[in-house]
């Protein structure tokens, strides 16, 4: 009956139109939160921060299209819109994780966590930009339902599953020693 009500809660949440700043000390928590809650469940920290970057991406896309929408545009606003909305990656940083580079792919010397974001980013840009390419080429068309989102989408799987599998390596490291992450043992349980 409580998983009931909860889904019905989350539901009825979920639902609810909202306005949010894609440039939130919400989103850093939200971050954050699921960072923690990931690695209790075993998830890796690069998994984690592959799909945080790709929702900061699309946080800098939707600003974008706020920026459009209301005319209020000026050189390089683009540009500007994403790196405001990626730099969300780096506040986690100030309280929550350590900064703790690596050398990556034989010459990067940079933190996973931060490595992976903006790879999520990368991606979920280049998914996008991939995604008007082939409509283009298709006459204006996409070639099946919904492709706008299952291309993004499936390009970040695959990159989360070269990740699972062939690790860059240890994004668990930057959370480790860090007195003020909260623990799952201190969230409530809803059984």
């Amino acid at each position: 009956m409580k998983v009931l009500l909860i889904s019905l809660f989350l539901f009825l949440i979920a639902s609810v139109k909202v306005f949010a700043n894609p440039a939130c000390p919400v989103c850093t928590v939200a971050i954050v939160s699921g960072l923690t809650i990931a690695q209790k469940l075993g998830v890796d920290a690069c998994i984690v921060a592959l799909w945080a970057g790709a929702m900061l991406a699309m946080l800098g896309y939707w600003m974008i299209r706020f920026l459009d929408k209301r005319k209020w545009t000026f050189k390089g606003y683009k540009l500007f819109s994403m790196i405001l909305c990626l730099s969300m990656l780096l506040a986690v940083y100030v309280k929550d994780l350590t900064y703790t580079p690596n050398v990556i792919l034989g010459f990067l010397y940079m933190d996973c966590f931060l490595f992976t974001g903006l790879l999520g980013a990368f991606v979920l840009i280049f998914g996008v930009n991939f995604y008007a390419w082939m409509k283009a080429k298709n006459g204006g068309h996409a070639h099946f339902p919904f492709e706008k989102v299952v291309v993004p989408i499936a390009l970040l799987a695959l990159i989360n599953l070269v990740l699972v599998y062939h690790p860059l390596c240890d994004c668990n490291e930057t959370l480790s020693d860090k007195p003020n992450v909260v623990s799952m043992d201190d969230m409530p349980s809803f059984d």
